[in-house]
């Protein structure tokens, strides 16, 4: 299952809205087949690796990261896949969320194949967040925070500059991150003092480049600015307050801006769901980071922290979150640590335990 995972994260970027699916095909301890679902509307992982597995998968058991598929879509069923091929034994991580395609487990029962559920399942869940909470209750988008950090916590030097805080490593590995969200975002503040292009430049192409988004209540956002004029090749929307100047607005909609209008963070990430963004990777500034933190709306943080100090001049990522007292502060559950050069990514989620 570890490895099916592994093969599953390669369709980053390439399969939303679908899942992330993974599968390994296993006869006699050996691995005689290896799938996962590379593009959205291309056969997903079983099919993949019971063809690759041929005849050797009669017989044999399947590990898959997500319990198969029992309905007609772009694709056949996976269970009949399964089924016609003589598998004997499907052991899957988690349960698909998905009204329409759950229930192949039990589909697969009844044929006589013996199904076990749950095996690594909190891997599988936390590695396909953003469709678990797609197919939730939630009204918002998924949010995720991302945050280039000095070791004394500063995003920026005195001045505001923070070109570059992380080496290539790190800055490549935004880029991979980006492609699999349907939105990237920042504050005006940020859009200002960067005029940053919010798009996706690295191996991964998403299948669909990810809206830019910025907070921006005054519409302080240039005309001028990267975003703005690149605004009809890759979509643009801008968050803007209850009562945006109307010049302003009308403006920005003439070179193609969506402009959203929300009376506070939840109200603008409830308006981001209506538009059609289901998920949100949020790179900054200070501001609109303790804005959603404050408004407990991260579901997982990506902290790129870099071997410096700036000092106490230097601009605090968290300088404006609400103080709180220990016992009520929230905790967060740690994904993995990689390094990225002499950077080192610290993955965080949003804890739901006790």
């Amino acid at each position: 299952m570890a490895r099916a995972l592994e093969l599953a994260a390669r369709g980053w970027g390439r399969v939303a809205p679908n899942p992330l699916v993974g599968a390994v095909i296993v006869r006699d301890g050996v691995a005689v087949g290896e799938g996962w679902h590379t593009e959205y509307g291309q056969p997903h992982a079983e099919a993949e690796a019971l063809r690759a597995a041929g005849e050797a998968a009669r017989g044999a058991t399947a590990y898959v990261t997500l319990e198969p598929c029992s309905h007609f879509a772009k694709t056949p069923p996976c269970t009949d896949g399964l089924l016609a091929a003589g598998v004997r034994r499907v052991v899957f991580a988690a349960h698909d969320p998905n009204p329409r395609a759950a229930g192949g487990g039990e589909v697969l029962r009844a044929a006589g194949v013996e199904v076990l559920g749950g095996v690594m399942e909190a891997e599988a869940r936390d590695q396909n967040a953003l469709f678990f909470h797609a197919h939730s209750n939630s009204a918002r988008p998924f949010v995720a925070l991302k945050l280039a950090l000095t070791l004394d916590g500063r995003i920026a030097d005195h001045a505001g500059s923070s070109v570059w805080i992380t080496g290539e490593g790190a800055r490549a590995e935004v880029h991979r991150l980006r492609a699999g969200f349907d939105a990237v975002a920042v504050g005006s503040g940020t859009a200002l003092a960067d005029d940053p292009r919010l798009t996706v430049r690295g191996p991964v192409e998403p299948r669909v480049p990810p809206t830019r988004v910025v907070f921006d209540r005054t519409l302080r956002l240039p005309l001028a600015s990267r975003l703005v004029g690149t605004a009809r090749e890759v979509p643009v929307t801008v968050v803007a307050g209850s009562d945006p100047p109307a010049e302003s607005a009308a403006a920005l909609g003439l070179h193609g801006v969506r402009v959203l209008v929300s009376t506070g963070i939840h109200d603008g990430l409830l308006a981001l769901r209506e538009s059609g963004i289901g998920s949100v990777f949020v790179e900054g500034g200070a501001k609109l980071a303790s804005a959603l933190l404050n408004a407990d709306v991260v579901d997982r943080l990506y902290l790129f922290y870099a071997p410096l100090f700036l000092g106490p001049g230097g601009v605090g990522a968290f300088a404006e979150l609400d103080t709180v007292e220990i016992g009520a502060a929230h905790r967060w559950r740690r994904l993995r640590t990689e390094t990225f050069g002499a950077d080192t990514l610290i993955t965080l989620a949003r804890h739901t335990g006790g």
